[in-house]
């Protein structure tokens, strides 16, 4: 019986071992080895860090040149003072790795379609695509590009060593909890893996494009109708840059027109027969608004003129997913050749977004679609020879091995032809199966392209910001500038092709080279603007010039909405202060509801309306446009509009619903078309013997509105509770998110916050006689969420207040701000 106690115990002994020290299967997921997990010594609990978070350290670093001294401020920010630019970005490097490490490590390992090593089978397909849509491909791309620059690479190393030097003097004990979490160790850091999360900004910023949608639209509807439908000018658009007659004598040759169709025009009810089968009505539900979001940003500088200082005023607030940690890390970088401040990009040296002593600069993005895809002639069943202007072309193959936790890699054969990769090959359904992608970040950058924003940070003037830019080509941004000295600029920076009228609008043909990219725009000649007499410049994602810019035909995703409002208060400003700029940054007014609304209101038969709605209604009315937290009239708005919207297009949304690609008209045309064509076919449901209008269509989904706040009166709320907001960590664990905070904006106002994006870094830069800097993100600048610096300026960010960034002019600047310093000497 002894025994058999003995053996009974010792068996559930060894089990129970065996389960704390095996990883688990939970689900979808994969515990880790819950004995190291909740080890004392080794596990999470030593990821806790004191109150007061900073216990300063003085090191000895490889590779160091010479001492570099380290100030951190309240708010953990580092302000780095060192003998040169090499030995600064070396300990910028470590630094952000000892605050950022696996935020650094998961964001490159998505880049290069690796997240199946640490995560499973479950992140397999976005491996996959990630790898055929040529992302590693073109980061090799980068290092071979940047190799070309021995200053550069140099820099690009030494930030690549400091990240190591920190992770070479971890123990398992010291990994942040993710990794713990995830049962895997961090990986030396590379210039390859900088290049990977360039890339990934690349892929947020401007992969974007219509192609299939467009061409799906353009076949079902007919060149007419597709033309009615989808203009690309908004006559009320103010651009970037205006026409000011500045290149009325350019000689400009364009690639030959594409024969993609014939005359525009309105489309009449006889040109939609047949193209739409009466097979139901599809409809949006109710309350599952469109935010209206484009990945993009705010920029804005204003001269002296116009400000209360007479000196100028420069503002940016980039507008991106954000997350738990931030995507931005705050530093200063403080050498004998630059003092500069501002926002880096983790496992990127330098400082992306800032100022200095001289001058401030800023950026936005683009939106040009520079991603084309070319149709192929295979000319062999075996799909690797297609044919181009006669002559037979073989692809070349890359083999890409997808390494799989708990199971076999999986081997994937992607095909790359002259144009790109061969992206779905493998998924015989997919409409773009026999096309391959031409993408501009694939391209070899220029050899000054890692210097450009090193030269920006030392810069002085406005020749030095026209020289750092002259190598950065992706992805494209407006970049806006201003100096001490008085001016004021933007430039529309970028590699842009040039392209004949709707070329790279539609899937191309792929056997013909007359297709191709034959030539760039001119550096000299892309849009930009020094000093105009109106006193200001700005940007906002919308077009970046009117049509009569010679090389015009920059297609792709603009904002309609928030640069009009912008373009309004900076003609009106005078006397703007750092506070002006503030209730700039922060206002929640959207042009989208100013414009859509009062034509919605006007075909309204509130004669008709109920009580309720007639109290909705003079709600509706009363309404200033603006997106405030506790604004009860915008989800009313919201619920009306998005429901307007989807009624109208029940047609195209009908196609969608049978999985056809078709792209949806711009919501700036749905409104002009509110106002200006009430008759329009497109009002009318198909599937009804009579012909509705506007007027119909406006007062039906009134109704509707009505129906889902009577079936859901726990929304009738303010617009921030209404919307809802979250700032996930990256890993979307919720107890290391920030579920609890409530704000408002929207997507079509300048303080564009959604559901989960919106501003991930506001700055005002007052350009005097010393320059100031105010600035804030919605997170903190550690990763650890033990820490009470991982999301300590949610708060400052959600009530929009703003900290005073301290800038130093030397490590032994006192302040009551300091919380602590450190060194660094070279390791003999």
């Amino acid at each position: 019986m002894h025994i058999i106690r003995f053996l009974l115990s010792f068996f559930l002994t060894g089990a129970t071992i065996w389960l704390l020290s095996t990883p688990q299967k939970a689900g979808d997921s994969t515990l880790p080895p819950l004995a190291t997990f909740f080890n004392p010594f080794s596990g999470f609990w030593k990821n806790a860090e004191p109150v007061g978070g900073f216990a300063p350290e003085n090191l000895n670093l490889p590779g160091l040149k010479g001492k570099v001294e380290v100030v951190y401020d309240e708010l953990l920010i580092p302000h780095i003072f060192a003998g040169s630019k090499e030995d600064a970005v070396r300990v910028q490097g470590y630094i952000t790795a000892q605050h950022r490490l696996w935020q650094m490590d998961i964001a490159a390992r998505k880049a290069s379609g690796r997240l199946s090593e640490v995560l499973g089978e479950r992140t397999l397909n976005i491996d996959r695509i990630t790898r055929r849509r040529g992302m590693v491909f073109a980061a090799e791309n980068n290092v071979l590009g940047w190799g070309k620059s021995p200053e550069g690479m140099r820099l690009l190393e030494a930030y690549a060593a400091g990240v190591n030097a920190y992770i070479a003097q971890l123990s398992p004990a010291d990994y942040p909890i993710e990794f713990k979490l995830l049962n895997y160790a961090p990986e030396p850091w590379t210039v390859l893996k900088t290049a990977l999360i360039v890339e990934a900004m690349a892929e947020t910023l401007c992969s974007g494009e219509n192609d299939l949608a467009s061409t799906i639209a353009l076949t079902q509807f007919g060149r007419d109708t597709f033309n009615y439908l989808y203009p690309e000018w908004n006559p009320q658009q103010q651009p970037i840059i205006p026409d000011t007659g500045q290149w009325k004598d350019w000689k400009v040759a364009l690639p030959p027109l594409p024969a993609v169709g014939t005359k525009a025009g309105a489309p009449t009810s006889g040109s939609l027969s047949g193209v739409f089968e009466k097979n139901g009505d599809f409809f949006a539900q109710p309350g599952d608004v469109d935010d209206d979001y484009i990945v993009g940003s705010n920029n804005w500088a204003l001269a002296g003129p116009n400000t209360a200082s007479g000196h100028p005023l420069l503002c940016n607030d980039p507008h991106l997913n954000l997350t738990l940690p931030s995507i931005w890390f705050q530093v200063q970088l403080h050498t004998p050749e630059q003092n500069c401040y501002g926002v880096s990009l983790q496992g990127v040296p330098g400082i992306a977004i800032g100022f200095n002593e001289n001058i401030a600069w800023g950026l936005t993005n683009v939106g040009q679609d520079v991603s084309d895809w070319y149709r192929l002639q295979w000319t062999n069943p075996e799909r690797t020879k297609y044919s181009l202007d006669g002559e037979i072309r073989e692809v070349q193959k890359r083999v890409e091995v997808i390494h799989i936790k708990g199971k076999e890699p999986l081997l994937d054969t992607v095909r790359y032809t002259v144009w790109g990769p061969v992206v779905y090959d493998y998924d015989k359904e997919h409409p773009l199966r026999d096309c391959a992608l031409r993408w501009i970040t694939h391209d070899q950058p220029a050899p000054d392209a890692p210097n450009i924003f090193i030269f920006l940070n030392a810069g002085k003037n406005y020749e030095d910001y026209r020289r750092a830019l002259a190598a950065y080509d992706c992805p494209a941004q407006n970049f806006v500038f201003a100096t001490r000295t008085g001016d004021i600029a933007i430039t529309v920076q970028g590699r842009f092709p040039v392209r004949a009228p709707e070329q790279g609008r539609f899937v191309q043909d792929g056997s013909r080279w007359s297709n191709a990219w034959i030539d760039y725009i001119p550096s000299d000649r892309v849009p930009a603007m020094k000093n105009p007499s109106r006193g200001f410049v700005f940007s906002a994602n919308q077009h970046s010039t009117p049509p009569s810019y010679p090389y015009y035909y920059l297609s792709g995703d603009f904002d309609d909405f928030r640069g009009r409002h912008i373009y309004d208060r900076l003609t009106a400003m005078k006397n703007a202060t750092a506070d002006s700029m503030k209730t700039m940054q922060l206002d929640n007014f959207s042009q989208r509801a100013a414009d859509a609304l009062p034509a919605m209101l006007r075909l309204l038969d509130q004669n008709k309306l109920d009580a309720d709605g007639r109290k909705m209604t003079a709600e509706l009315a009363a309404w200033d446009f603006r997106y405030e937290a506790d604004a009860t009239a915008a989800p009313l708005f919201e619920v009306w509009f998005d429901s307007c919207y989807q009624k109208t297009w029940d047609e195209i949304t009908t196609l969608r619903q049978q999985k056809k690609q078709v792209l949806m008209p711009e919501r700036w045309r749905f409104i002009e078309l509110l106002g200006k064509d009430t008759a329009s076919i497109f009002f009318d449901h198909p599937a009804t013997p009579q012909r509705e209008t506007a007027r119909d269509i406006v007062n039906e989904t009134f109704a509707l509105m009505q129906d889902y706040f009577r079936q859901n009166p726990q929304k009738r709320t303010g617009w921030g509770q209404f919307r809802g907001f979250t700032i996930k960590h990256i890993a979307q664990i919720d107890a290391f998110s920030r579920l609890d905070v409530i704000v408002g904006g929207n997507g079509s106002a300048p303080n564009a916050i959604t559901r989960t994006h919106g501003p991930s870094w506001r700055m005002i830069v007052e350009l005097g006689e010393r320059v100031r800097g105010l600035g804030v993100y919605p997170g903190g600048q550690s990763g650890n969420p033990g820490s009470p610096y991982y999301d300590n300026m949610v708060n400052t960010w959600a009530k929009g207040e703003y900290n005073d960034l301290l800038f130093l002019a030397s490590a032994d600047e006192t302040s009551n701000r300091i919380l602590g310093r450190q060194t660094f000497m070279p390791r003999e």
